[in-house]
């Protein structure tokens, strides 16, 4: 099958090598050039503009904001020829999606939505998941290729169901992780050490694959991005806006987007958005300090 691939952010990137496998034609674009290069040293053949990916018969999209997509698509559909099917696994509003989806199909282009869960280390591992929605048919047609970029990949029903499940999943992380800094932030200022902590709720009932994968970055204070707090922000805005269309009360979600907002009104909205764990310490008056201990975050680093 011939991909074409439009994104090699840090998600991209990771995602589109997982596809730069011998027996898979793969063509990748991104606006700088010089991230996508890399892959070439996997198989893939860089091209000089989107318009060269109109040919393909599959064109992932992993993009940042509904107005990436928009863009993006308005290129790459511009021309005589479009793509057989384009699988956008951005994490955009239900809105957004619907209008790439018609979009498409007035060029006779079917359309999948198909965000994932996870970050750019997760995605290099095999791990994330991936919720897609869009035409049976077309799904059965590409499940080989979205199985390739993690480890499992569910079919949500037709339309735009797949960005509510995202979206709704992307509320949680927000909640669990303020929650995760609150309890952090309680023990550490009780003496227990930030590492013998998340070990001990690590390997209890309450730990799990993202309790784990956080550690390190709560533990040594890395925060070196995976997801940002002004990317967080969006996707609670998301959330609340569908809330509101649904007549869903999310008490626990609107507080939390106010302490995502804190962490944008902090100005480090270029650092992981495990700093909600700082502004809980200086709003504790504790004085966070890298503890340097090694730490497993179940992806088989430490």
């Amino acid at each position: 099958m011939r991909v074409g691939w439009i994104g090699t952010g840090r998600m991209g990137y990771a995602m589109a090598a997982r596809l730069a496998e011998p027996g898979t034609d793969l063509a990748v674009w991104n606006r700088t050039r010089a991230k996508a290069e890399p892959l070439t040293g996997l198989g893939a053949t860089v091209a000089s503009s989107i318009a060269e990916l109109r040919d393909r018969e599959v064109v992932f999209t992993m993009l940042s904001t509904s107005e990436d997509l928009a863009e993006v698509l308005g290129e790459l559909l511009g021309g005589e020829r479009a793509p057989g099917l384009v699988v956008d696994c951005s994490t955009v509003s239900a809105q957004a999606s619907s209008q790439a989806r018609l979009a498409c199909s007035e060029r006779g282009a079917a359309f999948l939505a198909a965000p994932v869960s996870g970050n750019a280390k997760v995605a290099a591992s095999g791990g994330l998941s991936l919720v897609v929605s869009g035409p049976r048919e077309d799904y059965d047609r590409v499940e080989p290729l979205l199985a390739r970029l993690g480890k499992a990949v569910t079919y949500a029903g037709e339309g735009e169901t797949a960005r509510l499940v995202k979206i709704a999943h992307n509320l949680m992380l927000g909640v669990v992780t303020q929650c995760l800094a609150e309890i952090t932030v309680l023990a550490e200022k009780g003496g227990v050490p930030r590492h013998a902590f998340l070990e001990f709720l690590n390997n209890s009932v309450m730990g799990s694959v993202f309790t784990r994968y956080k550690s390190p970055a709560f533990v040594n204070l890395d925060y070196t991005p995976t997801f940002t707090p002004v990317l967080l922000r969006k996707d609670f805005d998301l959330g609340l806006e569908a809330a509101r269309e649904l007549d869903v009360p999310m008490p626990l979600a609107a507080l939390t987007a106010q302490f995502v907002q804190a962490s944008v009104s902090s100005g480090r909205v270029d650092e992981d958005f495990a700093i909600l764990l700082d502004l809980q310490a200086a709003a504790s008056g504790l004085e966070l300090k890298p503890e340097s201990v090694p730490v497993d975050d179940g992806l088989g680093h430490a």
